[in-house]
């Protein structure tokens, strides 16, 4: 569902839209009005079912990437939004970037060497972290984000993950679809609690990582099996 154009955002009609569970698009780069979007079936990556394959694990451990979070942030926007369509406006990135600035939004950077080769970015509120997009540059970059991410979440305390839609990408990862209503839910929950998305002392590595996300699968399995 489209919840008509809206021209005249701030960064603070953006963050109450977000806890209200509608996210802005537009229709192209320079498309000058935003939609608000509530959709029907509503995408999230639930933050102990995160799936990584054999050779996605082989990949994050021998990938000799550097990842980084909030170094590159409207490089990142930047890379997102290059391609032929997007619905992440010129105004749209003007207003994440003032959310960054102001501490609501966040990137995470994966890097060979000095170049910037993956990455995604979001926005926080509460315990819910509202993933907006991301890119890739190299085989497999974009996962390799979203896996590093996963575990800063977890870390962080996070308890809702919003992907907005589902893809056949995220399918792969663990990625389902809940109704309109059940994220509502999730979405109020996880707006009563707090997170953070740099947790004390946290000093990630590709190892714990790639373990993190096989304890949480083996801990939803067996909880899908009890």
């Amino acid at each position: 569902m489209q919840i008509g154009p809206h021209p005249d955002l701030t960064p603070e009609t953006l963050l109450r839209g977000y806890a209200l569970g509608i996210f802005p698009m537009a229709e192209s780069r320079d498309d000058t009005e935003v939609h608000w979007v509530d959709p029907r079936k509503r995408g999230i990556l639930p933050l102990d079912g995160f799936h990584i394959s054999r050779s996605l694990a082989r990949h994050i451990r021998r990938a000799g990437v550097t990842v980084t979070v909030d170094r590159a942030f409207d490089a990142v926007v930047t890379a997102c939004a290059d391609r032929e369509e997007t619905w992440i406006s010129r105004q749209i990135q003007t207003l994440y970037r003032a959310l960054h600035a102001a501490g609501f939004a966040h990137s995470l950077e994966v890097w060979e060497g000095d170049t910037l080769v993956g990455g995604v970015y979001g926005v926080k509120l509460g315990s819910a972290f509202f993933g907006e997009s991301m890119f890739s540059r190299r085989t497999d970059a974009s996962k390799l984000a979203l896996a590093w991410l996963v575990d800063r979440l977890r870390a962080g305390g996070f308890t809702l993950f919003d992907t907005q839609f589902l893809t056949p990408h995220l399918a792969s990862l663990g990625g389902v679809e809940v109704s309109r209503g059940a994220y509502h839910q999730m979405l109020q929950d996880a707006l009563s609690r707090s997170a953070t998305f740099d947790p004390p002392g946290y000093s990630p590595s590709a190892a714990g990582v790639v373990a993190g996300s096989a304890i949480s699968g083996s801990t939803q399995r067996s909880t899908q099996t009890s």
